[in-house]
């Protein structure tokens, strides 16, 4: 249960983080077939079977490592860590640095065009503007919590969601999903819930990464309340779900970048 042995104060926990999350120097590591190893956790982040992504490939990123060492990265859609800053910065930043320390050499280009509030619809009308003049390898989207908080129709956002991929696809740009904000007044609400299955389903169908970011939140907010006998600092909780979010899409790009495409299946 090392999981659960976090540490009795949330306040030390932040304190002791990673030295990932806090930017200190690390050597590169690498796996056994010459790649280098995803960023590990910090210890508060670790949530067994849910913030280890799937081994999904990014194809038109890894080119664009191959050819100059640089990706571009647009972080967009709404989020209430649209204009959040903590003592290590935003979580885009962390992300950033997470990755450039991960992959010797890298060179991110974070293009920050996240909107408090934004619906997916509106989010997906500026995504093509914003491939347009700013040219991403990769779309890092967060979506989904505010449609689900606005009811907007499910099919209206599957269709949203879905078509954004393909069209993200067809222009040889590489798509990461961060699913919707996990809040507790939230778990017994039917329509936020089958939104985020929802959304599960679509990255399922169209394999394409999906941060796991409520499913993991919820494990860190319940062993935290646990710790703490229910004493809860909300701004605390908040920051440690941002630092995890940026370490989970740090690893899960990580990975991606070096993940070996499926084999075609056999001619028979």
């Amino acid at each position: 249960m090392a999981f659960y042995s976090v540490i009795t104060s949330l306040g030390r926990g932040l304190i002791v983080l990673s030295a990932v999350a806090l930017g200190a120097p690390i050597s590169v590591a690498q796996d056994a077939g010459g790649s280098p190893a995803p960023p590990p956790l910090s210890k508060e982040c670790q949530t067994p079977g849910v913030s280890e992504p799937s081994s999904i490939p990014l194809p038109n990123t890894t080119q664009a490592l191959k050819q100059s060492k640089t990706i571009r990265i647009l972080m967009i859609g709404a989020s209430e860590s649209a204009g959040y800053t903590s003592a290590r910065g935003s979580y885009q930043d962390l992300i950033e640095r997470t990755l450039e320390r991960a992959v010797p050499g890298l060179n991110v280009v974070p293009i920050r065009r996240g909107i408090s509030g934004e619906l997916a619809a509106n989010a997906a009308r500026r995504m093509k503007i914003e491939v347009a003049f700013n040219k991403p390898n990769l779309v890092l989207w967060q979506v989904g919590t505010n449609d689900a908080l606005a009811f907007v129709p499910m099919e209206e956002i599957r269709a949203t969601i879905t078509e954004m991929v393909r069209w993200l696809k067809e222009h040889n740009i590489d798509v990461v999903l961060v699913g919707l904000h996990y809040s507790p007044r939230m778990i017994h609400d039917p329509y936020y819930q089958t939104v985020r299955k929802m959304i599960q389903q679509v990255s399922d169908a169209e394999k394409v990464l999906r941060i796991r970011r409520y499913e993991a939140t919820e494990l860190i907010h319940q062993a935290q309340a646990i710790e703490r006998s229910n004493q809860i600092n909300e701004f605390a909780q908040n920051e440690a779900g941002y630092t995890c979010m940026a370490e989970y899409v740090a690893r899960a790009i990580t990975i991606g970048l070096f993940a070996k495409p499926a084999a075609p299946p056999p001619v028979r």
